[in-house]
C-alpha cells in the first residue's frame, strides 16, 4: 500500500435536546462537513441510536455505512464504521458485546453502566487486509473497562483472519498509561499508539476545553505502517462544537 490513507475515530455524541445549541440538529452538518473534509478512507464513530446514525450516513455520502444484519435495538448506542467504497472493500462485517455473552444483542456485564459492544469489519484498503473496529468501554469504573477490554481483545482475536492486520479505534474512557490500554496492547501485541505529541484532553464539555481531562479516545495502529500524521480535529463553527470529542484523525501509509 503506497497511497496515503486517513482513517478518524469520533464520539459523536448522542442526540438530546439537553445539549441546546449543541443539540444534534444543529450540529450534525458540521460534523459530516469536518469529517468529510479529510476525504478518509474509513470513520469510526461511537455513539449514537439508529436514527441518529442513519441520519449521519446519509450526510456522510458517499461514503457507506457498514451495519448489514446488525439486529439493532432502539434504546442502545452503536459504534459504527464508514468507508469509502473506492478505495475500501467490506467482506463481512458484525457486532460483539463487551459481557460475558458478548454474541448476545444488548448483553450487560460487569457493572457496567450500560451495554457496551464493539463494531468490526474485514478490509481491503490498498491491497492489505484490515480487521477494523470501532468501541465504546464504560465510563464510570475502570475495573468494568479493564474487564471489558479482556472480552475485547479475545473476541478480535477470535475474528483476525490468516494476512489480517488489527485497526483499532474507540472511545475506551481511559487514558493512554491506564490498565485497560495495558490489556489490549499485552493481548495485541503488534498495535502501536502513535501519538506523539504531548498529551491533551480529546473529550471536552462543548466547550473546546478540559484541562482535567486525558486523551480517552485513541487509533490503534500496526506497527509497520507509516504515520504521517495524527492529530484532535478541534475545528468549531464560532463556538458551536460538532461533538463534545475532538475527532481523532490519523493519516498513514504501508
Amino acid at each position: 500500500m503506497d497511497a496515503s490513507s486517513t482513517v478518524i475515530s469520533s464520539n459523536i455524541r448522542f442526540s438530546t435536546t439537553d445539549d441546546g445549541l449543541h443539540s444534534w440538529e444543529n450540529r450534525c452538518q458540521l460534523l459530516a462537513q469536518i469529517l468529510l473534509s479529510h476525504r478518509p478512507a474509513i470513520v469510526c464513530t461511537q455513539e449514537g441510536r439508529e436514527p441518529q446514525l442513519r441520519e449521519l450516513a446519509h450526510l456522510l455520502s458517499p461514503l457507506k455505512l457498514v451495519a448489514n444484519g446488525r439486529p439493532w435495538i432502539r434504546e442502545r448506542m452503536y459504534p459504527c464504521i464508514f468507508v469509502d467504497p473506492t478505495v475500501v472493500e467490506v467482506f463481512e462485517n458484525g457486532d460483539f458485546w463487551l459481557s460475558e455473552t458478548p454474541q448476545v444483542p444488548g448483553s450487560v456485564s460487569f457493572d457496567s453502566a450500560f451495554p457496551r459492544l464493539c463494531s468490526w469489519a474485514h478490509v481491503r484498503l490498498h491491497g492489505q487486509k484490515f480487521l477494523v473496529a470501532s468501541t465504546h468501554l464504560d465510563h464510570v469504573m475502570s475495573e468494568t473497562r479493564n474487564k471489558q477490554a479482556a472480552v475485547l481483545v479475545a473476541q478480535l482475536k477470535l475474528l483476525l483472519a490468516p494476512g489480517e492486520k488489527v485497526l483499532l479505534t474507540g472511545d475506551f474512557n481511559d487514558g493512554p498509561t491506564s490498565a485497560a490500554r495495558s490489556i489490549i496492547q499485552t493481548a495485541l501485541t503488534d498495535l502501536i499508539d502513535p501519538w506523539k505529541k504531548p498529551e491533551e484532553s480529546s473529550h471536552h464539555p462543548f466547550s473546546g476545553e478540559c484541562p482535567a481531562g486525558s486523551r480517552i479516545d485513541w487509533i490503534l495502529l500496526p506497527s509497520d505502517l507509516k504515520v504521517e500524521d495524527i492529530f484532535l480535529d478541534k475545528t468549531n463553527e464560532q463556538g458551536k462544537w460538532p461533538s463534545d470529542h475532538f475527532p481523532v484523525v490519523c493519516r498513514f501509509k504501508a
